[in-house]
């Protein structure tokens, strides 16, 4: 198995890596801001489900597919671009919608955890990097190797999970702040759309470099 020093070091890796501000963050702090914090949590579960695929996909060997084949890298990423866009467009138009009837959560709870699946798992950056991230940690001496990358798998999971959460948390308190501002919820709405929309842009150009 992997030897201690080698998954400490992992563990600080992830650490540094969990905290730096990304695409995942900046969709988890901006759907909290606008939605709440049942809102970023739920939205947490479908980013974290999306990860969890591309860690498994990493250990599996799978995410070579978008390293070997530039088309599979491209359908993956336009698609992840166009799914982006549509969210923008439909955040934009709800902006002055009330916020849902009690009878509606349990609905809105699974678009928010497909929504925050689908940005996940859409974006194939993030295949990419755990594909080059876990042979760096795994000595094919130490035992099985797909062993080893699940373990790393899981560990780097449990990590992001964490820090993501704290990064919900914190912007539910600052939501409360600003909920007392009455503009607030439309203004908010029109924010998201906007980082849907960056974030979308930024699939759309970024390479396999």
């Amino acid at each position: 198995m992997i030897a201690l020093d080698t998954w400490l070091l992992f563990c600080l890796a992830c650490i540094v890596l969990a905290i730096t501000p990304g695409p995942s963050i900046v969709y988890l702090v901006s759907r909290t801001l606008a939605q709440g914090r049942a809102a970023g949590l739920r939205s947490l579960i479908g980013t974290s489900g999306g990860f969890a695929l591309h860690a498994l996909a990493a250990a599996f060997g799978l995410s070579a597919l978008l390293a070997a084949v530039p088309l599979a890298f491209e359908v993956v990423r336009w698609a992840g671009a166009a799914y982006l866009a549509w969210l923008a467009i439909t955040t934009w138009r709800s902006g002055n919608e009330a916020l849902p009837a009690p009878g509606d959560v349990e609905l809105r709870a699974g678009k928010l955890i497909r929504d925050g699946l689908f940005t996940s798992l859409l974006n194939p950056k993030v295949a990419l990097f755990q594909l080059a991230l876990f042979p760096q940690f795994v000595t094919p001496g130490q035992g099985s190797v797909l062993a080893q990358s699940l373990v790393l798998a899981a560990t780097q999971f449990a990590i992001v999970v964490a820090s993501d959460s704290m990064f919900v948390l914190f912007a539910s308190g600052v939501r409360r702040w600003f909920g007392e501002r009455p503009e607030w919820t439309r203004i908010s709405r029109r924010a998201l759309a906007g980082v849907f929309g960056l974030l979308a842009a930024r699939l759309a150009w970024q390479d396999r470099s």
